[in-house]
């Protein structure tokens, strides 16, 4: 694609890098044949085709970002279904962040967006707030009906009917490998997951350290920044990163680390690219040795070689692929591998590329679009007639598990109950809602 920025506007490194990333697209189109969006709602503004042409057209004019551009970045979901379609490697996710910024900076949303955008980048990311306002969710349900906006409606929805106490396991320590220790590795412990589902950081502690690996949860760490960095506040977003970052730097100048451990996909897609959100900073050195060793949980397990044929029943497990996992980090038969060497049997749904709608705060967002991906996807995924859904992803699962009767328990979850660790809960939860006796309750 031919560009035309002046060279006092390629001085800046975020349009520099965006004249790049424009310059490598074709116009094939082939990413629209995977876009959700553009299936959903048919409008080729609402490809990434389209959207890079209004980017093109937007960061070129110099002029502030306009309500029809908004409209359709808003749409997109960040998905990145389309750099794995693209043939010529357009670095979409770079592109589409910039413009994000760029909208944040030249754009006055309407006063109910602001005060929403406001309000979810102040409490999601602090966990505390987050377990506070899901709280307030769980009161305000039953009057949902009277909410005029579908946007709130889908805030008090997000609510689960359980909300688990505070695991001190997220607290700053180390736990230390059982047996002769492999490896050091720090765990992200994040923050939404740690107010929605205590369960999975538990669950990858036990595992780690059951197959070798010290795992430390480093002071300071905390949020990865993805909410905030993907509605465009760089302000915010860096220097939640920038906490991260110095935290683990310790680790890795003190003891060492031979991995930063990510369980919940949407932060790893992000911590990975680090190196490049803080090319330009101060902390560029240490943002890139983080980046290098950012691995996803299931990345680790298979360094760690974990034990064959562990699975306490027989289930039928329907894999679902979070689009941050196989589209962001390109990580597409770890997790399936590990299950069925666990000795589950693994399913995948059709049309497993596309997103499910959960995508960070989308389903809050834009919850039409959201609730037409979900219906879909949790409509492929019954198709399989599984036992219980897995994922990798905390959103994902409660996207989906708000749309199916079916457990949705996080990989690691049944990958630590293979190696000796409990039953899932939402299993456990499953067979009590179900009457059925034993685990093979589901089959």
């Amino acid at each position: 694609m031919q560009t035309n920025f002046t060279e006092e506007q390629l001085k800046d490194p975020a349009t520099a890098r965006s004249n790049e990333v424009l310059r490598a697209c074709v116009h094939c189109g082939f990413c629209t044949a995977t876009c959700p969006t553009y299936a959903v709602l048919g409008d080729e503004l609402d490809s990434p085709r389209g959207r890079i042409y209004l980017i093109k057209d937007m960061l070129e004019s110099g002029r502030p970002a306009d309500a029809r551009t908004v409209k359709h970045i808003d749409r997109c979901l960040s998905c990145l279904a389309c750099m794995t379609t693209c043939p010529s490697g357009v670095h979409y996710m770079h592109l589409v962040d910039h413009a994000r910024e760029y909208i944040e900076q030249t754009y006055r949303r309407p006063l109910s967006d602001r005060v929403l955008r406001w309000v979810l980048a102040k409490v999601l990311p602090h966990p505390t707030r987050f377990r506070l306002a899901l709280l307030g969710a769980k009161i305000g349900r039953p009057f949902a009906f009277l909410m005029p906006d579908a946007r709130l409606k889908a805030m008090l929805a997000m609510a689960p009917k359980h909300i688990p106490p505070v695991s001190r396991n997220d607290d700053p320590q180390t736990f230390p490998a059982q047996g002769p220790r492999r490896m050091r590795v720090a765990l992200m412990t994040g923050c939404a997951q740690r107010a929605l589902n205590t369960d999975i950081n538990d669950a990858t502690i036990r595992l780690l350290t059951r197959l070798g690996a010290e795992v430390v949860v480093a002071e300071g760490a905390g949020c990865c920044g993805a909410l905030t960095h993907h509605m465009g506040k760089s302000t915010e977003s860096h220097a939640t990163a920038a906490k991260n970052i110095r935290a683990w730097w310790a680790e890795l100048q003190g003891k060492g680390l031979d991995a930063v451990v990510i369980n919940t996909s949407g932060c790893g897609t992000t911590v990975k690219d680090y190196g490049h959100m803080f090319r330009n900073h101060a902390l560029a050195a240490e943002a890139g040795a983080v980046s290098a060793i950012a691995m996803d949980v299931s990345e680790v397990l298979q360094k760690l070689d974990l034990p064959a044929g562990g699975a306490p029943v027989p289930l039928k497990v329907a894999y679902h692929a979070a689009c941050s996992l196989q589209h962001g980090q390109q990580i597409k038969t770890a997790p399936k591998d590990l299950l069925k060497r666990a000795g589950f049997a693994v399913v995948e749904p059709r049309d497993a590329h596309l997103c499910c709608g959960s995508a960070g705060t989308y389903n809050l967002m834009q919850p039409e679009i959201s609730g037409q991906l979900k219906a879909r996807k949790v409509a492929t995924l019954e198709a399989t007639a599984p036992d219980v859904i897995a994922a990798g992803n905390i959103g994902c699962m409660m996207q989906i598990g708000g749309g199916t009767g079916l457990p949705v328990v996080h990989t690691v979850e049944l990958l630590d109950w293979a190696t000796g660790g409990p039953q899932p809960p939402a299993l456990r939860g499953a067979q009590q809602a179900t009457g059925k006796a034993a685990v093979p309750l589901l089959r």
